[in-house]
């Protein structure tokens, strides 16, 4: 038989919930790791500390400019493109 915590948590009913919290949490992670490796104002490494502030605007463009920036930028800003056509189109 299972623990009361075990039943009480693990029911059908809460799986969407655990999708919700652990889809937030994964994003969370994956912005911390993109910052950490990527981010030029991010120094981790003893040696990238020492070389104090760097002028690299290349760097800083690349990091800000990032391949999901890029792919959204010229679409229009719509969850569901279909319905928002449905309900505004004239016809």
């Amino acid at each position: 038989m299972p623990s009361p915590t075990v039943s009480r948590w693990l029911r059908p009913e809460v799986y969407p919930l655990f999708a919700a919290v652990g889809t937030a949490v994964g994003i969370c992670a994956m912005q911390l790791v993109r910052n950490i490796y990527t981010n030029p104002e991010v120094r981790v490494t003893k040696e990238k500390r020492a070389a104090g502030v760097l002028d690299n605007f290349a760097e800083g463009e690349r990091y800000a400019e990032h391949g999901f920036r890029k792919f959204i930028r010229n679409r229009a800003p719509e969850v569901m493109p279909s319905i928002n056509k449905f309900f505004s189109d004239p016809n």
